[in-house]
């Protein structure tokens, strides 16, 4: 049940085949964290600017991937490794160089719930403490 969030400036929007990308992301994510569920990804264009004025902005793509505790430092690493990968081959297949990335691995809080569609109101997959 991994929840990603994928920041990218804006000017990358057509040259970056956002669904192209999520569908090869989504099985790595859950293949390398051991993750069970379906991932869950909001894709936000933002305007960004990286650089100190002097030549310019980059464009700038930040990916954030929200597990559940229990993961190692070292598997971490390695999966934001692989999306740093991952991300990058899709941006040169587009024709993006030069872009700045980034991708960090966070563990979602103890007060995380998921209330399903099929279950509201009040079917949360923790019931509330009295």
């Amino acid at each position: 049940m991994p929840h990603l969030t994928i920041d990218y400036s804006v000017q990358l929007a057509d040259v970056l085949d956002r669904a192209a990308l999520v569908r090869e992301l989504h099985p790595l994510v859950l293949e390398r964290s051991g993750s069970t569920g379906v991932c869950k990804t909001f894709l936000r264009p933002a305007e960004t600017y990286v650089g100190d004025g002097a030549h310019g902005g980059s464009a700038f793509v930040h990916v954030e991937v929200g597990l559940r505790p229990g993961r190692s430092e070292t598997l971490k690493a390695h999966l934001a490794e692989d999306i740093l990968h991952l991300v990058d081959k899709h941006l040169r297949a587009g024709g993006a160089d030069g872009v700045v990335l980034s991708a960090e691995i966070r563990e979602l809080a103890g007060s995380y719930r998921l209330a399903r569609p099929e279950g509201r109101p009040g079917a949360c997959s923790h019931p509330p403490n009295g």
